[in-house]
């Protein structure tokens, strides 16, 4: 019997460790093909592929962010195989099992909750007696074409599954993948708007088994290691000692993290601050919301000082990025609490702040108590709210502006230094920028077409200007500090009147040739000629003292600063330096436009 199970991922790089957990639990009585497409693939395309691999059994993993172009592909692959066995699995699935049975009548099971044992069990049953009402945790249809839906499977030994992370064909793309890892199942919260809070308690994995795991994807090349644990630190001594090795046995691989922030003990952040190499740990925290009776209403308990001590002492250390997460539209929460949930949350300054928006995931508390609150929402995944009592429609689309240029132009950090300025000195806050420039920027139609990096700085400015931002002249030197960082070669062209003409610069090359030690000890140490300067480095004026001002945050306009931008050859990234404006010769000087 030639088995296949498929998922269509969301990007290419992210693999479905679901399937690699269905081979290993079936290999030693099936052999199981994998086969991973991702959405953004043609239908037809996908459906060739499998076609061509002739499968007696074929299954897919379904999630919010697949299920629909899932649909599509298992209608078109029952047309044209009609003995095909179809099996869906996956957290999408595994709730409402009858709204999917009856709604796809091409589908010939679906395997609900925990899917190893259950899946080899019907397997079993496919090739052999076909008594599926002895397999638990599946829906089937009886002889005369009936849906049932069989009790629920007990929780499996986790110790009792094999390694899904030994396959040979995986290793040849672990370099350029995202490899999902969990030492865990379960939650011990029960966060209603989460399909997480549905299993009780938490299960692991033998340590030493994991650890092996680890280290084997380490060793054969993995890149980027995600751990899909919902609450990693929940168990402290477990996780420290899971910290502890791969702190010893890292070898540049970077491992993210889903943590609870308020409950992660003092000695836990002592150590990694201490111990963690910089870059190695990202940590996800989902804050979700700041309003005390919003969180009360969706049974999530969370104490946000304690979350703020956690954020800021690991943003101290400065070895690991933090990726904070919100949900716009929880119960309780109308734009203006909104507003102050983010502002809140922007203030501790993380690397990467997500904007999301409530999704009523089949099978949650809250998608049951949706009429409690007003709530309308899409009838498709992905389930996303389209308003309810205290927030609707209109203030939503307003908070999918924010979302827009939060991605634009924080998360992207192609402009932090400007953005900071402009929240700390020229907006109310920083949602009210961000709101501001969503406006404008819908205004202009520019969400409908693309942009390349200098249209995000022509843009910004346009917006600045049209508002009468005071201090324009300081923005655009951030703005022009931003932009020679963002690339990692001298850039060819740049986007505002160049300060410089050619006798100008060439004074200013000559001088900081013969005097390298003005700019600084490691601008002197570079050893850089006037030659390689012209090659490699760019020069502006920067109108205030920019040494001050990221010293101390003192605008200081007696004194401008000439910006020394290094490339290096191997395009490795730039460097800066500052100095003092020097007196260039007297027939540059002559040149230059102040």
């Amino acid at each position: 019997m030639n088995v296949v199970v498929s998922s269509l991922n969301a990007k290419y790089i992210h693999t479905c460790l679901a399937l690699r957990y269905l081979k290993a639990f079936c290999r030693d009585e099936f052999d199981i093909e994998m086969a991973e497409y991702t959405i953004k693939d043609p239908a037809m395309n996908i459906v060739s592929d499998l076609f061509r691999r002739d499968p007696d059994v074929l299954g897919f993993s379904c999630y919010i962010w697949n299920i629909e172009e899932t649909i599509r592909v298992v209608r078109m692959m029952k047309k044209i195989k009609p003995e095909l066995k179809i099996v869906l699995g996956g957290p999408e699935v595994s709730y409402d099992t009858d709204h999917w049975m009856n709604e796809l009548p091409e589908v010939d099971f679906i395997v609900m909750g925990e899917g190893e044992e259950t899946f080899l069990h019907l397997l079993r049953e496919i090739s052999g007696d076909r008594k599926y009402h002895f397999v638990f945790g599946v829906a089937y249809r009886n002889a005369d074409g009936e849906v049932c839906v069989n009790p629920g499977r007990p929780k499996l030994k986790l110790d009792d599954i094999p390694s899904p992370h030994r396959f040979a064909e995986d290793e040849a793309a672990l370099p350029n993948r995202v490899v999902y890892f969990e030492t865990s199942r379960g939650c011990p919260f029960s966060c209603q708007f989460c399909l997480s809070s549905i299993e009780v308690g938490v299960r692991y994995f033998d340590m030493e088994r994991t650890k092996a795991d680890l280290l084997h994807l380490i060793d054969s090349g993995a890149k980027l290691i995600k751990f899909v644990d919902r609450t990693f630190n929940i168990k402290r001594d477990y996780a420290m000692e899971i910290f502890q090795f791969l702190i010893d046995n890292h070898r540049g691989c970077v491992f993210q993290f889903e943590i609870t922030a308020d409950i992660m003990r003092p000695e836990v952040l002592d150590f990694l601050a201490e111990h963690a190499p910089p870059g190695i740990f990202r940590f996800e925290i989902g804050v979700q919301s700041t309003n005390d009776l919003t969180n009360e209403l969706v049974k999530r308990r969370q104490n946000f000082s304690k979350l703020t001590r956690t954020v800021m002492k690991v943003k101290e250390s400065g070895k690991i990025d933090q990726h904070l997460d919100l949900i716009a539209g929880l119960p309780e929460e109308d734009y203006d609490s909104f507003r102050q949930t983010f502002n809140d949350v922007f203030a501790l300054g993380p690397e990467e702040l997500q904007l999301g928006f409530l999704k009523m995931l089949r099978g949650t508390g809250l998608r049951h108590e949706a009429d409690k609150y007003g709530y309308v929402y899409m009838d498709q995944a992905p389930y996303e709210i389209l308003g309810n009592s205290i927030l609707p429609f209109s203030d939503l689309m307003r908070i999918k502006r924010v979302e827009d240029v939060l991605e634009k132009y924080w998360n992207s950090h192609r402009l932090d230094r400007t953005v900071r300025y402009l929240i700390d000195r020229q907006f109310d806050s920083a949602f009210d920028f961000f709101q501001l420039f969503g406006d404008y920027w819908e205004e202009r139609g520019w969400q409908k077409i693309g942009h390349q990096l200098e249209d995000l700085f022509e843009r910004l400015q346009s917006f600045l200007e049209q508002r009468g931002t005071p201090d324009r002249d300081v923005v655009l030197g951030l703005m022009k500090l931003d932009y020679f960082m963002n690339h990692r070669y001298k850039p060819r062209k740049i986007w505002w009147d160049f300060t410089y003409d050619k006798n100008a610069q060439a004074s200013y090359f000559r001088i900081m040739a013969e005097r390298p030690e003005q700019a600084s000890s490691g601008f002197a140490a570079l050893g850089m000629s006037e030659k390689d300067l012209y090659k490699h480095a760019v020069l502006e004026t920067i109108p205030f003292d920019l040494r001050r001002y990221e010293a101390e945050g003192t605008i200081d306009r007696s004194r401008s600063t000439l910006l020394v931008v290094v490339y290096a050859a191997d395009g490795s990234g730039p460097q800066y330096f500052t100095m003092p404006m020097p007196s260039p010769s007297r027939e540059a000087e002559s040149v230059v436009r102040n």
